[in-house]
C-alpha cells in the first residue's frame, strides 16, 4: 500500500510500501532485531529453558521411580504367589495327614468294635451251642423215656412181660445207631 505524504513545500511524495522493507532504515531494524533475539535468548536460557529442564528431569525421575516400584510390587506379586502356593501345598498335605489320620483312627475303633462284636457273638454263639446241647439231651432223655414207655406198652400189648434191664438195653442199643 502506498503512501502519500506532503510536505511543508506542498511536495506530494508517494512511499514504497512497507518501511520494513525501506533500505534507509535496516540498519536500525537489524540492531533491533539481534537486540529482541538476545534478549529473548536470554529470557528463554536463564528462565524458561531451565524450568521447562527441572520439569522434564522430575518427570523422568518420577517415571524411574514409578518403574522401580512396579518392579518391586511385580517381585512382591511373585513372592505372595508362590508363597500362597506353598501354603495351599502345605495345607493339602496337612489335610491329606488329617484324612489319613482320621481314616486310622475310624479303622482302629471299626476293628475294635468288630473284634468286641466277634466276641459277643462268640460267647452267644457258645450259649446257644450250650442251650441247644442242654435242649438236645433232654430232649433225648425225654425220647428214651418215651421210648421205654413206648416199648413196655408195645410188650404189653403184645401179652408179654417186660423186663425193665431189657428194654433198656434195646432203647441204648437203638439210640446208639
Amino acid at each position: 500500500m502506498a503512501t502519500e505524504t506532503t510536505h511543508s513545500e506542498g511536495v506530494v511524495e508517494s512511499g514504497a510500501g512497507m518501511p520494513q522493507l525501506d533500505f534507509s532504515t535496516w540498519g536500525n531494524q537489524i540492531f533491533w532485531l539481534v537486540l529482541a533475539l538476545i534478549a529473548i535468548y536470554l529470557i528463554l536460557s536463564r528462565v524458561a529453558l531451565p524450568r521447562i529442564g527441572a520439569v522434564l528431569a522430575e518427570r523422568a525421575g518420577t517415571i524411574t521411580n514409578d518403574l522401580a516400584a512396579a518392579e518391586d510390587l511385580k517381585a512382591k506379586a511373585v513372592e505372595a504367589e508362590d508363597a500362597y502356593k506353598k501354603a495351599l501345598a502345605d495345607a493339602r498335605t496337612e489335610a491329606q495327614r488329617i484324612v489319613d489320620e482320621a481314616k486310622a483312627d475310624i479303622k482302629k475303633d471299626l476293628d475294635a468294635a468288630i473284634a468286641k462284636a466277634d466276641a459277643e457273638i462268640a460267647a452267644k454263639s457258645a450259649e446257644s451251642e450250650k442251650a441247644i446241647a442242654e435242649i438236645r439231651a433232654s430232649a433225648m432223655e425225654n425220647v428214651k423215656v418215651v421210648a421205654k414207655d413206648t416199648a413196655q406198652e408195645i410188650v404189653a400189648a403184645l401179652g408179654g412181660k417186660a423186663d425193665a434191664k431189657a428194654i433198656d438195653a434195646a432203647v441204648a442199643a437203638w439210640m446208639k445207631g
